[in-house]
């Protein structure tokens, strides 16, 4: 399971999956590998309609992470790290270089503030373009 669909099952996406994953987005339609089938034969949507689908749900993701905050002091709003804390989500440099990956970040993989920054204003604009409510104070 990718890091960003660790965060999102966190959130409560209830089943929802990332509009793009990377890696499943070149699987084969559905009947594809036939054999004695033409790879020109396949119906014209090849799209598999899990990809093509839109959220399931709005998820108010600020809500949902104010609510798992009560009584703790992590600084969610702005740090990847405490955010990956807040979830149960291992904040090492490993997964945060993973997630980084995940998401297209092209700067080095250090761990440097930048990255970080990038990282979570990343995964907040990721979550909304999966259905998530997020202010847009933590996507610019």
């Amino acid at each position: 399971m990718s890091i960003f669909s660790k965060i999102m099952d966190a959130i409560s996406f209830k089943g929802t999956r990332p509009t793009q994953t990377g890696q499943h987005e070149a699987q084969p339609a559905p009947g594809a590998s036939i054999p004695g089938l033409a790879p020109q034969a396949a119906p014209a949507p090849a799209i598999p309609p899990a990809v093509a689908q839109p959220p399931l749900q709005d998820v108010d993701v600020e809500a949902q992470l104010s609510q798992l905050a009560q009584g703790k002091t992590l600084n969610w709003q702005s740090s990847i790290v405490d955010l990956m804390k807040l979830l149960g989500i291992d904040s090492s440099l490993e997964n945060r270089k993973d997630l980084a990956r995940e998401l297209g970040y092209t700067g080095a993989l250090d761990g440097s503030a930048d990255m970080n920054i990038w990282l979570h204003k990343a995964t907040m604009r990721k979550l909304a373009e999966n259905g998530g409510k997020v202010p847009a104070s933590m996507t610019d």
